[in-house]
């Protein structure tokens, strides 16, 4: 790999080589040291990967290219879900096709407020629910049996996410005149 140093601008992103790479809005303002393989990169920040993307290669006809993470930029859309219709990332902050489907049929069907609301809401249930591949397959039935989607509607149909406890913790308690010792010193 090479490496850069890049700084992640205000907008949550930055460039290299001409091609424009969101990143973790937590990292805003932050000096990033960018691995660049073949086929991916990695910024760290210090010690911690804080990102990885598939690498892109800038066009040859000066069009900007882009890689943009849905998660990076979710919780600024949830705020102002209107920002979703003119933004230039759009296309690229559909995680899949099933997505882009969702979005073609909305906007074509209902007013562009209703629209980005709704397109905002399934990608945020997506990210909140960590389900991209079961919601874009409920997407997809949905869409193929002429339905638009709905994220509240769709929400309940989702399995439970699976969280494994431990059946049994042991916890070994200190014996209390353990700590009158360490007063006498």
């Amino acid at each position: 790999f090479t490496e850069a140093v890049v700084r992640v601008t205000r907008t949550g992103g930055f460039l290299v080589h001409s091609v424009f790479y969101s990143a973790p809005s937590r990292t805003i303002g932050q000096r990033l040291r960018v691995h660049i393989h073949d086929d991916r990169i990695e910024a760290f920040l210090g010690a911690t990967r804080v990102v990885t993307h598939s690498r892109r290669r800038c066009r040859g006809d000066g069009v900007r290219v882009h890689s943009i993470d849905y998660r990076h930029v979710i919780h600024a859309l949830r705020r102002k879900p209107q920002a979703l219709a003119a933004s230039v990332y759009r296309d690229s902050l559909f995680p899949r096709t099933e997505y882009a489907a969702a979005w073609a049929a909305l906007s074509e069907t209902l007013p562009q407020r209703d629209a980005c609301r709704r397109m905002v809401e399934l990608l945020w249930l997506a990210h909140d629910e960590a389900c991209e591949a079961e919601l874009a397959a409920l997407i997809a039935e949905g869409l193929a049996n002429g339905r638009l989607p709905e994220a509240r509607k769709l929400k309940p149909r989702l399995g439970p996410r699976r969280r494994s406890l431990p059946d049994d913790v042991p916890v070994a308690l200190t014996a209390l005149a353990s700590f009158d010792a360490l007063l006498e010193l």
